[in-house]
C-alpha cells in the first residue's frame, strides 16, 4: 500500500490507514458514536457565529475521495467563533461524506442511527500561522458536521453544489464555484454537541474541535444519487462510483462529549 493511495476500498480502506498513518489508531480519533446518555450538558457552552463572504467562494473539485468546495482563506474573510472556540476561525473548505444508500453515509452516528450523508465545514485557527501550523496543535482546526438525511422536503440549499456535480464527474476536476454562502446549509436550531478529535482522513491528525450540529438538513433521494453519480476514477480510466466514503466510528478512550442543549 503505497503512500499516496489510501481510499476506502477493503485493501486500502480504514482498517488498514494506521499501517502507513500511525495517528490513526490515537486516543482522539473521529468520527464517534454520539449516545445521548453519556453525553454532558454544559451550560457554559456559548452559541457560535459564523459570518461568511460569499466572494470568498473559489472552486468546487473532485478529487477521487470527495467533492469539496475550496474558500479563500489568507485573511479573517469568512470565519467561525463563539461555542467552545477560543476565538474566531477562517473558514478553508467543506466536503461531504456519503453512503452507496440514503440508509448509510454519515461518519458520526446518533444513538445508532445513521444518515444518508455528513456534510464538514473545516476552519483553521489563524494564531498558528498558516493551515499546516494549525494541524500540528490541539485547537488548530475547527470542524462544523451536518447530517444530511432524506426526506420529502429537500432543503434548496444544496441544489447550488449538486449543480456543478455536472462539471467534475471525474476524479481531478475542477470548477470555479463563486459567489456561495454556505451558512444557508445550517439547519434552524444551532444546538451542538461538541468533543475534541481528529481529521477522518489520513494522516488523521488530532487537532479539532468538532461542533456537530443536533438537527440534520433535508435533501431528497434524487439529491442524493446524483452524489453518487461522481467518479472516483479519472476520465481515461473506467467510470467507478464515489460512495462510501466514510470512516466508521472510532473508540472514545475517556474523551467527554459535551452538549449546549438540555
Amino acid at each position: 500500500m503505497a503512500q499516496a493511495v489510501w481510499g476506502y476500498d477493503s485493501d486500502n480502506g480504514p482498517e488498514r490507514w494506521h499501517e502507513n498513518y500511525p495517528l490513526a489508531k490515537g486516543d482522539k480519533q473521529s468520527p464517534i458514536e454520539i449516545n445521548s446518555k453519556d453525553v454532558q450538558y454544559d451550560s457554559s457552552l456559548a452559541s457560535w457565529h459564523a459570518s461568511y463572504d460569499p466572494g470568498a467562494a473559489k472552486t468546487i473539485l473532485n478529487n477521487g475521495r470527495t467533492c469539496r468546495v475550496v474558500f479563500d482563506d489568507t485573511f479573517d474573510r469568512s470565519v467561525l467563533r463563539g461555542g467552545p472556540l477560543p476565538g474566531a476561525y477562517r473558514l478553508r473548505q467543506l466536503h461531504l461524506h456519503w453512503g452507496s444508500s440514503d440508509h448509510h453515509g454519515s461518519e458520526h452516528v446518533i444513538d445508532g442511527v445513521k444518515y444518508a450523508a455528513e456534510l464538514h465545514m473545516v476552519h483553521w485557527n489563524p494564531k498558528h500561522g498558516n493551515f499546516a501550523g494549525a494541524l500540528k496543535q490541539p485547537d488548530g482546526v475547527a470542524v462544523v458536521g451536518i447530517f444530511l438525511k432524506v426526506g420529502q422536503t429537500p432543503k434548496p440549499e444544496m441544489k447550488r453544489i449538486l449543480e456543478e456535480i455536472e462539471n467534475i464527474k471525474t476524479k481531478g476536476k475542477e470548477a470555479p464555484f463563486l459567489h456561495f454562502d454556505p451558512s444557508i446549509l445550517f439547519p434552524k436550531s444551532r444546538d451542538y454537541w461538541t468533543y475534541q478529535g481528529s481529521f477522518t482522513t489520513p494522516p488523521c491528525e488530532e487537532c479539532i474541535t468538532w461542533i456537530l450540529l443536533r438537527e440534520p438538513i433535508e435533501v431528497s433521494s434524487d439529491q442524493m444519487a446524483k452524489l453518487r453519480s461522481l467518479s472516483k476514477n479519472d476520465e481515461n480510466e473506467p467510470a467507478s462510483p464515489l460512495v462510501d466514503n466514510w470512516r466508521p466510528p472510532q473508540p472514545l478512550k475517556g474523551r467527554i462529549v459535551r452538549a449546549s442543549f438540555k
